[in-house]
């Protein structure tokens, strides 16, 4: 049996993505963009691609159904990693209302998708909240974590909490540090990646104590992400199958850690796609099934 995304780990059945075609369009328009939104150098258009192509063979390789997003005016560079203009439930989409203004144009994309699909939208964040879906986690089918930092604010956790109505029965809030500031892109996911319902990839240093003790208490496995690996996406891990994660290349450590704990890693090249964006594969994708 198939749902839609409530969880985020089990087996992936089917996700959304949107190809650096679209998202990156050309390299002049990469010149133009990248400084200001934040990337730490500009990605080379060509090597992109390639780097995009071996990353959609893995998730193929593993029967995952890829729909892809369209082409939308108002969208930038950043709508390359498009777990974050969106959340869903057992009962359909909610659209996010970006914390970062150059992204605000991408959730009516991710709405026109899920009418496509067929996926209700049961609703969107209005303003003053703000929600990104790099900041929502699901702990199991029932519990969602969400973070509460630069890009996600109060407001918009409440309209979350209002809009998923009976399809959770916990909503934990995580304060986020202020860690690099509000410039900076970083979520809840950049310091916890679930991989089953009692464990999650993290990084302890940045995790707000609270969630770590509601993880253990929850008799939750926690993988350490290697210090020195933090900064290239160590922690970012999507969960392909039980047992089994996706990891940018370029984080041995780490890796070790994963398969010591019995975990199968896959890698990917990412130093176009993920690396100089600071989004690795749980940004790359927004899940739409999962096998229960």
């Amino acid at each position: 049996m198939t749902t839609l995304a409530r969880a985020d780990y089990g087996r992936l059945q089917r996700v959304a993505l949107k190809r650096p075609q679209l998202a990156f369009a050309s390299q002049p328009a990469i010149e133009e963009q990248w400084h200001q939104l934040g990337f730490t150098a500009a990605p080379q258009f060509e090597l992109a691609l390639a780097e995009y192509d071996a990353f959609e063979q893995i998730l193929r390789a593993h029967d995952i159904a890829i729909d892809y997003l369209p082409d939308t005016v108002g969208t930038s560079l950043d709508s390359l990693y498009v777990r974050d203009a969106s959340v869903l439930c057992e009962r359909g989409a909610i659209l996010c209302r970006m914390g970062k203004n150059a992204r605000r144009g991408e959730p009516a994309a991710h709405g026109e998708l899920y009418a496509n699909l067929g996926i209700p939208v049961l609703g969107a964040i209005e303003p003053p909240g703000t929600l990104e879906g790099g900041d929502v986690a699901w702990l199991d089918r029932r519990t969602i974590a969400v973070g509460h930092g630069y890009r996600t604010n109060a407001s918009g956790i409440e309209q979350l909490r209002g809009l998923l109505g009976n399809s959770i029965d916990t909503l934990i809030v995580a304060q986020l540090p202020h860690y690099r500031g509000p410039a900076d892109v970083f979520h809840l996911m950049s310091i916890l990646s679930p991989l089953g319902a009692q464990r999650a990839l993290v990084y302890s240093p940045l995790m707000p104590v609270a969630l770590r003790e509601t993880l253990l208490a929850r008799r939750c496995e926690l993988i350490e992400v290697a210090d020195d690996e933090f900064e290239t996406l160590g922690c970012n891990a999507l969960a392909l199958a039980p047992a089994t994660c996706l990891l940018p290349r370029g984080n041995p450590q780490t890796r070790a850690r994963l398969e010591r704990a019995g975990v199968e890693v896959i890698e990917f090249s990412a130093a176009e796609i993920s690396l100089k964006g600071g989004g690795g594969p749980t940004c790359l994708t927004r899940p739409l099934e999962w096998a229960v």
